[in-house]
């Protein structure tokens, strides 16, 4: 959880500072333009995903063998997708700005950032894939550490660049790739140094490792993608009542975005316990991983969505100054804050079913969940209720797919998935 709270305060502190030194229209820009990358980053962590799933069972059945050429596989496989991102993304990232229909007034400043972020985008991969091959080996603390030593540049990049330099929405940008790199080279230096995990010079791989990655991963990569796009498909909701709504919602998903934290990193947990136990067919204690994950997460996420209620304002004025925008950002928090438990819910037993390699099965569910239940409620109720309707429809389907995640976990049969042969 404490990796995860500091990877995602990179754009935590961009918005800090670009809301405080260059006002609500460049936060609106950054916001818009942070959709696209949450698909992109979306579809790094449905890859990793994959990877926890693959290496954890390993790690279960004591394989040292299967391990080093699974880590090899990745590596390479992952090298090839990270390029042809970063070159499709950089070619065509004013269409996607377009796509959402992002304002005219935020299109400069949200094409100059979002370029600047594909640039790097080998970076975002290559941090992220260290720390999953860490996490399904048993080893969460490691990962902490190069993160700190990036988030801490990242705060001192971030006022030089944007203030110092001058160089606006394009210098948090800067300050974030370079945190990221650094990020990457540490965690290379300090693995490779001490031997923690199995890597080698990378070769081409056999075709059996690369079609089960590929089997687990595309799914698994589309699985965030799906929600990401369905992030991306609300944005365009947001974006129909103007500038005021986008900011206001621009800095409550900031809120979001480590609020949510906790539900997420247990998701995360599960999926690593969950994958070495499964590994070695121990299916009572998969369950008490299950039940205890559960429990574990309602009560933070209640205890998280009391406070918020009581002092979402308080956190939306971190960010920005401007009344309506603040307003709208203050109830829509309110409202989705109540509702986090259940979106908790989908994060732990998809976890669990992930870890059995059912990708394809997760991400029917997620599909169910954002484009059968979040986007269409957020657009109906939106039309019904005005802009307060976008939290209405965000809380409603929240309670409604988790519903769904446990109809699958208790009847599904995930239990029957085979990854390795005997």
């Amino acid at each position: 959880m404490l990796t995860n709270l500091l990877q995602t305060s990179y754009q935590f502190v961009d918005s800090l500072w670009i809301g405080n030194l260059l006002g609500a229209n460049a936060l609106g820009a950054v916001a818009v333009s942070s959709t696209i990358i949450f698909i992109v980053l979306s579809f790094v962590i449905g890859l990793n995903n994959a990877a926890l799933t693959i290496l954890s069972q390993q790690k279960g059945l004591d394989n040292v063998d299967g391990l080093k050429r699974y880590l090899n596989a990745f590596v390479v496989v992952l090298n090839i997708m990270a390029l042809c991102l970063s070159a499709i993304g950089y070619i065509f990232a004013d269409r996607l700005l377009l796509l959402l229909g992002t304002p005219e007034s935020m299109m400069q400043e949200a094409t100059g950032y979002l370029r600047i972020n594909f640039i790097g985008i080998l970076f975002l991969f290559g941090y992220n894939f260290i720390s999953t091959v860490l996490r399904a080996l048993g080893d969460s603390k490691t990962p902490m550490y190069f993160v700190t030593v990036a988030v801490l540049l990242n705060i001192v990049l971030d006022p030089l660049f944007i203030a110092g330099f001058n160089w606006g929405v394009k210098g948090a940008a800067m300050a974030t790739v370079a945190s990221q790199g650094s990020a990457l080279l540490f965690g290379l230096i300090f693995v490779l140094r001490r031997r923690i995990a199995p890597f080698s010079l990378p070769k081409l791989p056999a075709w059996k490792e690369v079609k089960l990655i590929l089997n687990l991963g595309i799914p698994s990569g589309m699985q965030m993608a799906v929600i990401s796009a369905g992030s991306a498909a609300i944005m365009s909701v947001v974006t129909f009542f103007g500038g005021s709504v986008v900011a206001g919602f621009g800095a409550a998903q900031r809120l979001d975005s480590l609020l949510l934290l906790p539900a997420r990193s247990l998701g995360i947990a599960v999926t690593s316990m969950a994958g070495q136990n499964i590994g070695v067919n121990n299916w009572s204690r998969v369950k008490k991983i299950a039940k205890y994950g559960v429990l574990y997460n309602l009560s933070i996420m209640v205890t998280i969505g009391i406070l918020l209620v009581l002092f979402a304002e308080y956190g939306v004025r971190l960010f920005i100054r401007e009344e309506e925008a603040v307003q709208f950002g203050t109830v829509y928090l309110q409202i989705v804050a109540l509702c986090f438990p259940f979106l908790g819910i989908n994060f732990i037993l998809n976890g669990i079913v992930r870890a059995a390699g059912a990708m394809y099965q997760v991400l029917v569910l997620n599909i169910i969940s954002f484009w059968v239940l979040r986007y269409p409620l957020t657009f109906i109720f939106s039309r019904l209720f005005g802009d307060i309707g976008i939290a209405i429809g965000m809380g409603t389907s929240f309670f409604i797919s988790s519903i769904v995640a446990f109809l699958y976990f208790r009847y599904g049969k995930w239990r029957k998935i085979k990854l390795f042969e005997d």
